[in-house]
């Protein structure tokens, strides 16, 4: 892919001998008290929509694209909820990152009868599924704070720092 100015679409992320650094955006689209996540068939847990920003690209574009790349259903921003600073190793490679991720309440544009339920990332297949926010707390969601009771309320933007390490 190609932006409009020549140069490739490049992701907000670099790799350093420390680690790895990413910057990313995600959604958290509620409905009928669920909360829509993403499960990999490579991983048990579930995921929230998402993903890297784009170099150039708004945090709100970076939002709005990733959620219609993954749902098909164009979603536009409601508030922004969270500003989460997480550091964790992935496994099993143990690559250390560090990765500053920006969590926006979504809302449909327009009415929907139907969201994507499976895609295909990276080779991955994902599927989407509906997780009833009274039961997440039996779930293994991330990111974790997603179990926290003010997932559903309407409050100030929260900031939550993550140290795995």
């Amino acid at each position: 892919l190609y932006l409009g100015w020549g140069g490739m679409i490049m992701d907000c992320s670099f790799k350093t001998e420390q680690g790895r650094f990413n910057y990313r955006v995600g959604a958290i689209i509620i409905h009928e008290n669920r909360v829509l996540m993403v499960r990999s068939s490579r991983q048990p847990c579930y995921y929230s929509i998402g993903g890297r920003v784009h170099l150039h690209e708004s945090l709100e574009q970076a939002v709005m694209r990733e959620v219609y790349e993954e749902t098909g259903v164009p979603f536009e921003i409601d508030r922004l909820g969270y500003v989460h600073e997480n550091f964790f190793v992935l496994e099993p490679t143990g690559e250390a990152f560090h990765e500053l991720a920006l969590y926006y309440y979504m809302k449909p544009i327009q009415e929907y009868s139907s969201i994507n339920e499976s895609l295909v990332e990276d080779g991955v297949e994902e599927r989407l599924e509906w997780i009833p926010l009274d039961e997440i707390g039996n779930y293994e969601v991330y990111p974790q704070f997603f179990k926290d009771e003010t997932l559903a309320s309407e409050h100030d933007i929260l900031h939550i720092v993550n140290r795995e390490r």
